[in-house]
């Protein structure tokens, strides 16, 4: 098919009509006689187009228009209009409606403009998601919290970005130093010169000069080619050292060198190379403390924390937690081909609430883990890991007697799905394979009660 189309008109003829001719060019139609049912198809299943009257009894379509861009914003929505007048024209498209045509209709300009709006929305859709990437990967919008501490931060980053002055990010693990090594560089004049990260705490003790230096071929046993190394690739560019606690000793007083006479010699060279760096390094680890224990160089690490960002625990920034939440919401959503579109309050609390003692990276696999096993469209409580702080499955106790057992078991069951479903009766008739009314006698005989 070539799209998805809601058709709303109280006049059955005219929805008839426009379903056969759209069909016919390949469109998935579907009609509604009025807006109640038209806002039902759209709770359940999404469409590219809408196309509805303006004048229908109940709700009109200006009406509708602001219901469907409240539950589907990038649902076109084309009026369908008898009464020609440039106001009801304009009204229409300040509320947000992308084109409206007039009756009687013309049903080959109709083909047309639906083809060319579809056309339009995926430049959209495409132009949208090119910016999303590029956000994504060359500024720090990616880094999510409106907390007064995150806000600090942006302004140091603005504040440090342009200059060449080494940085010191430190904080737990899973905190997002490399988010922010990254919205650094990205926010620098060397945005356009690459970014080179090194996981210091994943380098074979045997490689750390090729790894750092680069090589000549022939330079030892297994260097078959010529490598230039990290420091010659982030030449110009930004050289990020994650977990900068773990270098070697004998590999600090080189670092030192580099950061003192800007230059390396590659492993089986004869000669220097100039380079132009700039270091942002990251640790989890107080660097303090390792100096005492004489296990990280005091100078080198004088000539790193020029600037030191210090980013906060998760649980310092509550407040950012919701925004954290539907980034990674929309994140998953995208990667699992999911639809979730809300978090429970009960859920919610229970998020806000954990200790977090993985931070954001904890928090981010939770959301992934509830947005792969939802069932529906919003994130309850039960979609949560048994793990987190304040979630317990308390198990229900049942009488000893079978008939006892079997009621309460049913009572419990029926009060589950209600809890679940947020007390929608039709809902959770329909996920108990029973009519409302058999829901409503049962509730009645076990004194369920819903607000």
């Amino acid at each position: 098919m070539n799209g998805s189309i809601l058709i709303v008109d109280d006049e059955q003829e005219i929805r008839d009509s426009l379903s056969i001719i759209l069909q016919d060019e390949g469109y998935d139609c579907t009609t509604s006689e009025d807006a109640e049912s038209a806002l039902i198809a759209l709770e359940k299943g999404s469409f590219d187009i809408v196309i509805s009257d303006i004048r229908m009894p109940g709700i009109d379509g200006i009406k509708l228009l602001e219901k469907t861009l409240e539950i589907a914003p990038q649902t076109i929505v084309v009026l369908i209009t008898a009464y020609a007048s440039v106001e009801t024209a304009v009204q229409a498209l300040r509320k947000g409606a992308y084109d409206y045509i007039l009756k009687p209709l013309d049903f080959e300009e109709i083909t047309i403009r639906i083809k060319n709006l579809l056309k339009y929305n995926q430049l959209i859709l495409e132009n949208r998601a090119l910016n999303k990437q590029i956000d994504k990967n060359f500024n720090f919008n990616s880094i999510i919290g409106n907390s007064p501490v995150m806000k600090n931060i942006y302004k140091m980053i603005k504040r440090v970005s342009k200059s060449n002055t080494n940085i010191l990010i430190t904080g737990p693990t899973g905190t997002g130093k490399e988010l922010v090594a990254r919205a650094i560089h990205s926010s620098s004049n060397r945005s356009n010169k690459p970014f080179i990260p090194i996981n210091c705490g994943a380098v074979p003790e045997s490689l750390w000069e090729s790894e750092f230096f680069g090589h000549k071929k022939g330079a030892f046993t297994g260097a078959i080619n010529n490598y230039d190394g990290a420091i010659k690739s982030a030449n110009k560019g930004t050289l990020f050292l994650d977990e900068i606690s773990e270098i070697p000793e004998n590999m600090q007083v080189k670092l030192l060198r580099v950061i003192q006479e800007k230059e390396i010699k590659p492993l089986g060279s004869d000669s220097f190379l100039k380079v132009d760096i700039r270091i942002v390094a990251a640790s989890n680890r107080d660097l303090k403390k390792r100096i005492d224990e004489g296990l990280f160089r005091e100078d080198l690490y004088y000539r790193l924390n020029i600037i030191e960002i210090e980013m906060p625990l998760l649980s310092e920034r509550k407040e950012d937690i919701p925004l954290l939440i539907n980034h990674f919401i929309e994140k998953y959503n995208e990667e699992l081909f999911r639809n979730i579109k809300i978090v429970t309050n009960e859920a919610m609390n229970l998020l806000i609430n954990n200790e977090w003692k993985g931070n954001i990276r904890e928090l981010e696999n939770c959301i992934e883990r509830a947005v792969l096993l939802s069932e529906g469209d919003k994130i309850t409580v039960e979609d949560l890991p048994a793990s987190l702080k304040g979630l317990e499955k308390i198990q229900p106790t049942f009488p000893d007697k079978l008939l006892e057992a079997l009621g309460s078991y049913e009572k419990y069951h029926i009060e589950q799905v209600l809890k679940k479903t947020n007390d929608n009766r039709a809902q959770t008739a329909s996920i108990l394979g029973i009519d409302k009314s058999t829901l409503y006698r049962k509730m009645q005989k076990y004194s369920i009660e819903v607000e």
